[in-house]
């Protein structure tokens, strides 16, 4: 049985596996990391390995008692990966990046796939057919836009996303969510299309905090899975603790 920690930008998540299994998955506040990590190896003795994975700082250490019957692995630059990394810059490849494609990897590795991550940042990750990663591309993600268009301009409210959202904005609360909201699922959508005429039988996965507000917005032929990142870090774990 594995716990997957995985720190980001604003909030740590943490699951509990079975094998393939998600049995229990929670959100908290990083401060809570800790308290919430030994809640959870208390109510599952059985959790034999661990992953950390962080893309901010964030303290977590594994009490005495645990430390001899517990595998701990620290996501970093030379923990093994499940595919071929072409990325020029590796070791400026976040954690969050690795994990979707691992996950990738797992499920399709003889396929083209796109993994769109909508979280804090934007983020698109291709594989190829040939199980090589190549990179990608980041961008603002959906809150940080409405944040931008608030802390940049003098008369500019923060507002929250819409679910319906219109084409002409009335008012200036909709005219920032038509500019945001349409904006990023237009972008979305336009890369989308292009990978679509380069890379033949691509398979398009949509994961992320706000992936489901901005699919309804896009076409069919995505797969979304709120849990694909958790899930890549359990591969990870599992390749770097199999022996």
């Amino acid at each position: 049985m594995n716990l997957i920690l995985d720190v980001g930008n604003s909030f740590a998540k943490l699951a509990v596996f079975q094998s393939d299994e998600l049995l229990r998955k929670e959100t908290v506040e990083k401060e809570q990391l800790q308290e919430k990590a030994e809640e959870i190896l208390t109510s599952f003795p059985e959790i034999g390995k661990i992953i950390l994975s962080k893309v901010a700082a964030a303290d977590f250490f594994l009490p005495e008692h645990l430390q001899e019957r517990l595998d701990l692995v620290q996501l970093g630059p030379e923990t093994a990966m499940p595919f071929e990394n072409l990325y020029a810059t590796p070791l400026s490849l976040g954690n969050d990046r690795k994990a979707l494609v691992a996950a990738a990897s797992k499920y399709h590795p003889n396929n083209n796939v796109l993994v769109i991550d909508a979280g804090t940042c934007l983020t698109f990750d291709f594989k190829n057919d040939r199980n090589q990663y190549l990179g990608g591309a980041i961008s603002p993600g959906l809150r940080m836009r409405y944040k931008a268009l608030n802390s940049f301009t003098s008369n500019l409210p923060l507002v929250e996303p819409l679910y319906e959202v219109p084409l002409i904005g009335d008012s200036t609360l909709n005219s920032i969510n038509s500019g945001v909201y349409l904006g990023m699922t237009r972008e979305i959508a336009g890369i989308i299309e292009e990978y679509r005429a380069v890379f033949r039988d691509l398979i398009i996965i949509f994961t992320g905090g706000d992936a489901q507000i901005l699919s309804i917005r896009l076409k069919n032929g995505i797969f979304a899975n709120s849990n694909f990142l958790l899930e890549g870090l359990n591969y990870i774990l599992e390749i770097n603790t199999s022996q």
